[in-house]
């Protein structure tokens, strides 16, 4: 069995890092200079902008591997915040034309951050199970 629920760790872990690095790729390849604007409107500098890249490029690295992986996944908890903050706070109470919640996706990544911080690596990670941080 606890193979399985390890499994499941990766899977979850991987599904999790790959899909979120998809959207740190864009951000490489097209900057973050349109994240500035928001920052500023709410009173933070604009160079936070490109802490998106350690929330979408860094910390979904360290997930897909499993290393340092709680603390990824966190950072990955607060990028979503901030991202609903700045960018999506508009659409809270929306549903979408096809009847879901229009922050679903924000929600995905957002709990199931939370899911890998409070589960863990699992053994198939670089980190292993024993590591303080995985």
């Amino acid at each position: 069995m606890s193979n399985l629920s390890d499994l499941g760790k990766l899977v979850l872990r991987v599904a999790l890092g790959v899909l979120m690095l998809l959207h740190g790729i864009s951000k490489v390849k097209n900057g973050v200079s349109f994240i500035g604007p928001s920052l500023a409107a709410n009173g933070l500098p604009e160079a936070f902008a490109y802490l998106a890249y350690v929330g979408e490029v860094l910390a979904p690295i360290l997930l897909i591997v499993g290393f340092w992986t709680r603390p990824a996944a966190l950072i990955i908890v607060v990028n979503m915040l901030f991202a609903v903050f700045l960018m999506h706070m508009s659409q809270l109470g929306e549903l979408s034309k096809s009847g879901g919640w229009a922050l679903e996706l924000q929600a995905f990544y957002l709990f199931n951050g939370l899911a890998v911080a409070l589960l863990g690596a699992g053994k198939f990670s670089v980190g292993g199970n024993g590591g303080r941080f995985n």
